[in-house]
């Protein structure tokens, strides 16, 4: 996949939702969150919402980075499809590579 733009590489864990169909989330890092919506928030649709190219182990996707309001950072959903090929477990810290 092209890449253009900026990339951002950091590691967190992902965590699970406990509302209603139980989405699965990384919050990305404080720093991280501050230095693309300085440079970004431009850019943003609604609700916060910031395309992204984001990938996981072998695993690149085109998705969206949200900002949460109350967690003040970005959220990227990850997909069931993803977490299944990646084999990610909730709590566990992964690599992530980002690309704005």
């Amino acid at each position: 996949m092209e890449h253009n733009g900026i990339q951002y590489k950091f590691k967190a864990k992902p965590w699970q939702y406990d509302g209603p169909n139980g989405w699965h989330f990384i919050s990305l890092p404080f720093d991280t969150a501050n230095e693309i919506r300085d440079n970004f928030k431009w850019d943003e649709e609604g609700w916060g919402r910031l395309k992204v190219t984001a990938k996981i182990g072998e695993s690149e996707w085109r998705t969206a980075i949200w900002f949460d309001t109350k967690q003040k950072t970005y959220l990227l959903p990850l997909k069931a499809e993803i977490r299944k090929l990646e084999q990610i477990k909730i709590g566990k810290f992964l690599t992530v590579n980002i690309w704005v």
